[in-house]
């Protein structure tokens, strides 16, 4: 399949289930989850979705898990909505990379701020 195809089913996926976490019942599974990265097999077999939690590390654990046992439902919504031959088996990945983005931010902030003071 050519590479162009799968980077744009790559991000199709990826616009599509940000849309369907937050359709997502399960308490577990928190309101500030966002999908920061999707990889696709080059058959369309298997997804790998790397999520992250604004509220730290401990709560995209357990988003996580969450989202674990909601696999089928999200892989069926999924197939649903993006009208695909053959939909990709979901696995969900814990990521800290907002949390390490927000630490950046912070300290390129208090840089500027010193900068600012001299």
């Amino acid at each position: 399949m050519a590479g162009f195809k799968i980077n744009r089913i790559t991000s199709d996926i990826k616009i599509t289930l940000s849309e369907l976490l937050r359709d997502v019942k399960d308490p577990r599974v928190s309101k500030l989850l966002s999908v920061v990265k999707v990889d696709v097999s080059g058959d369309l077999s298997y997804a790998t979705v790397y999520v992250s939690a604004i509220e730290g590390t401990e709560k995209t654990v357990e988003s996580v898990k969450a989202l674990k046992g909601a696999a089928g439902y999200l892989r069926r919504e999924l197939g649903a909505k993006m009208k695909l031959r053959k939909v990709p088996e979901l696995k969900f990945v814990a990521d800290d990379s907002i949390k390490a983005s927000a630490n950046i931010s912070r300290i390129i902030d208090s840089f500027t701020a010193e900068y600012k003071e001299d």
